[in-house]
């Protein structure tokens, strides 16, 4: 057994044999499971139907009979049983039934194979996955596409991007699998997910060179890839492409285009997209004006949004929970509460049952409008029609409650959150630290440190940041250092929002020198400042009027292409009026940078 790669994928020895794919064993996928056409000669005949098979307990039962049962029902039965009980998700019950059948000697075929192959994928154990290859071998199965499509999936789904085009490679190199359009569209669907958008464009642009010519479903994922990487103008370009070459696009190409579009409000466009879908009968879906309607709310349009929404009704398009909660959320950033309630009543009216983002939507809304009996009555009201509040319900109203400085009602909250057995999380943990810095409750707030600290549950730099910050808006610098230096005992790096914090406590403390070491600190342990690190240090020396030093850190944030924020232009104006022949160093820097 070899491997192809530092992450531990084993590629056994049988890769080295070419088997290339029959025509006959292609079988496409239409979901993410496994979707392989089973058929039957002969009708299941333990106890009558697989439909019985409501739950694992059903399965399992159903299975004992089958093995049971002489003679032993067909081969593609028990995989019909396997492929219902994939369905329903029990992948680890998959594999240990099927190791069952291996011990009892029960024929086996490439269905089975595939269905537990699957299994494992979905369970995140692609290294178990590869281990069925060798009965392909030894039970003289034919390897086909779809096997290899769903190693490949399960690869991309453990995030080794690397190993899966690996994968693909060798099995084209060495002609081992002949890819369909499938397998393509896995590996550009894999790609495109974690980013690597040029990549998938590299590969459209290889199947279009080979035999397997990519189709609708390949291009789509292009499209959408680009769109994602805000390349609309390529994403456009690509589609009159497909269209010379006779590809049709479907309502998925013209949704990930329309998606595009609305996040950057080009709406005469949109409009030009809709023309050109009903032009080819391909209509909106209610996905399609969700975008559009989401796109709108998110400029403040919701007027414009509302009457979108008046046209899926007109073209038999139901809005659906999304379209009210997006509308809702519309007139909740626009600080209309009156409006954004009466979308929860007419839902309501419609006997359409708000859901926890609904009412955490509008909770939310008033808490910013600083209308907290509102929000808290609406926070009853969730308990009223027969739901219980979340996490995020809770945390939603302690931040509310802070921001207007009702501590002890945040408290009570608090408490009364954990009386319903729900768990806190970092989220709330975080809300009540802040809350407690707010108002100089540091002790409690170190308290509550302490607590979760010696627990270690779920803690990460951001939590530490919450405290690091808290202490030093509290004039607790040297608290503050002890929490940063103990961030390497626990094996958390400080990010460039911990190294900032701690650099404007240096400079407001008239620390400079402290805090340009720690500037050269955050460099050295390879986190780079940010614009915001640089404006923080500039402002620190410019206030001490350390103005030759302030020069060079000028010099090297505008190298770095980061600019001055209103305070730090505000600060710079002030010196130059005390001392004008400071300005003198500004123009020489400038030119500086365009030699």
């Amino acid at each position: 057994m070899r491997r192809i790669s530092s992450n531990g994928i084993p590629f056994l020895s049988f890769f080295a044999i070419s088997r290339s794919c029959s025509a006959t064993t292609v079988r496409i996928y239409s979901s993410n499971h496994s979707s392989m056409s089973i058929s039957s000669n002969g009708k299941f005949g333990v106890n009558g139907k697989f439909e019985n098979v409501r739950c694992l307990d059903d399965a399992v039962t159903l299975f004992r009979q089958m093995v049971r049962k002489q003679p032993l029902p067909s081969v593609f039965d028990f995989s019909k049983l396997f492929k219902t009980m994939l369905n329903m998700k029990h992948y680890s019950a998959v594999v240990s039934l099927f190791r069952e059948m291996q011990k009892l000697g029960i024929p086996i075929n490439d269905f089975i194979l595939s269905i537990v192959i699957n299994s494992y994928c979905l369970m995140h154990r692609v290294d178990c996955a590869f281990s069925v290859l060798a009965i392909y071998l030894k039970k003289g199965i034919p390897f086909d596409v779809v096997t290899f499509t769903t190693l490949i999936r399960g690869i991309f789904a453990e995030n080794k991007v690397k190993d899966a085009v690996d994968l693909f490679k060798k099995l084209v190199r060495e002609k081992i699998c002949e890819p369909n359009e499938v397998m393509y569209g896995t590996v550009m669907n894999g790609l495109s997910k974690r980013g690597h958008t040029e990549k998938t464009v590299s590969l459209l642009r290889l199947m279009e060179q080979g035999s397997t010519k990519p189709d609708i479903f390949n291009y789509s994922i292009v499209i959408d890839s680009l769109c994602k990487d805000r390349n609309l103008d390529a994403a456009i370009s690509l589609l009159n492409e497909m269209k010379k070459k006779g590809i049709c696009p479907d309502i998925f190409t013209f949704n990930s285009l329309i998606d595009g579009l609305c996040k950057f409000g080009q709406w005469e466009k949109v409009r030009t997209l809709f023309s050109e879908m009903l032009n080819l009968n391909i209509y909106p879906d209610v996905y399609t004006f969700n975008m559009v309607i989401d796109g709108l709310c998110k400029e403040g349009k919701v007027e414009d949004a509302e009457e979108v929404m008046s046209i899926m009704n007109e073209k038999g398009v139901e809005p659906d929970i999304f379209t009210y909660n997006v509308i809702m959320d519309g007139y909740c950033l626009r600080g209309q509460m009156d409006k954004a309630r009466r979308i929860l009543d007419f839902m309501i009216d419609k006997c359409i049952e708000p859901n926890i983002i609904s009412y955490n939507i509008l909770i939310n809304g008033y808490c910013k409008k600083k209308k907290l009996d509102e929000a808290t009555q609406l926070f009853r009201e969730i308990s009223r029609r027969g739901s219980q509040p979340n996490i995020v319900n809770y945390n939603t109203i302690s931040q509310g409650l802070f921001e207007v400085g009702r501590v002890g009602s945040a408290k009570k909250f608090f408490d009364e959150m954990l009386s319903t057995g729900l768990v806190p999380d970092l989220g709330i943990h975080c809300t009540l630290l802040k809350g407690y810095f707010k108002y100089g409750l540091v002790e409690e707030a170190m308290s509550l440190f302490n607590e979760l600290e010696r627990k270690r549950e779920n803690v990460d730099i951001e939590f530490y940041n919450v405290v690091i910050n808290g202490l030093c808006k509290n004039g607790k610098l040297d608290k503050a250092l002890a929490v940063f230096g103990a961030l390497s005992l626990i094996g958390l790096l400080p990010n460039v929002r911990t190294y900032t914090t701690m650099i404007n406590k240096f400079c407001l403390e008239g620390l400079l020198d402290e805090a340009k070491d720690m500037l050269r600190k955050m460099e050295d342990n390879g986190c780079l400042p940010n614009g915001i690190t640089y404006n923080v240090i500039v402002q620190g020396f410019l206030r001490c009027n350390r103005i030759s030093e302030m020069t060079i850190l000028m010099k090297e944030m505008d190298g770095r292409g980061f600019s001055f924020d209103a305070t730090t232009t505000e600060l710079l104006i002030n010196v130059i009026r005390e001392n004008p022949s400071v300005l003198d160093m500004i123009p020489d820097f400038h030119l500086e940078n365009k030699k």
